[in-house]
């Protein structure tokens, strides 16, 4: 084989190791993208069901306008796209490390937090996509961690 042969064999293996490495960080991307998608859409769903809680009278159920007593069923604490825990505590939020599902409200409280964290690595690459809601009364705020 010529110099030229051992060029291009050369250049295609190159080309086809960036054309693979590109492949592989596209697909962990949208895998990451995916999953911190599917953990708000929880987390929202999860305020709506707190704030239905908050406007149901007490009789029926509903904590009469705070969120004394809601918790997180253990269904709904933990799903396929990552874990829930609910608290009144900002503290329990912040931080890179994985969520322990589940979680109750204790206290008179007129907003709580519910933090989800996914199945797969976050921005940082080390720990899971992580995300939470504040929720009061009548707003529901999402913001990313991870």
């Amino acid at each position: 084989m010529g110099t030229q042969h051992l060029l291009i064999i050369v250049l295609s293996v190159v080309i086809v190791f960036f054309a693979v490495a590109a492949g592989v960080t596209q697909f962990y991307s949208n895998a990451r993208d995916t999953n911190r998608d599917a953990v708000i859409a929880d987390l929202v769903n999860h305020a709506a069901k707190a704030q239905r809680y908050f406007y149901t009278p007490g009789q029926l159920g509903g904590g009469s306008r705070n969120f004394n007593g809601y918790l997180l069923r253990s269904a709904e604490s933990s799903n396929p796209n990552g874990n829930y825990r609910v608290t009144t505590d900002t503290l329990t939020i912040m931080g890179a490390a994985p969520v322990s599902p589940g979680g109750s409200i204790d206290i008179s409280a007129t907003t709580i937090y519910i933090v989800g964290s996914g199945k797969e690595k976050g921005n940082d690459n080390a720990n899971p996509v992580k995300a939470y809601v504040t929720v009061t009364s009548n707003t529901i705020s999402a913001s990313i961690l991870n």
